[in-house]
């Protein structure tokens, strides 16, 4: 059963990856902005498997 908490993190978890996706296509990719999002996503994943 997932409790509001789990699906919170799961959509912010998808919300960072939709964020990668995006910056990773730009003819320029940011890597500075690219490397502190995977960090996000890496953290919310923690939290998720912490759960």
């Amino acid at each position: 059963m997932h409790s509001a908490h789990l699906t919170a993190l799961e959509a912010k978890h998808a919300q960072i990856d939709r964020q990668i996706a995006t910056e990773s296509q730009r003819p320029l990719p940011d890597a500075i902005v690219l490397a502190s999002l995977k960090k996000q996503k890496l953290r919310v994943k923690e939290a998720l498997f912490a759960q």
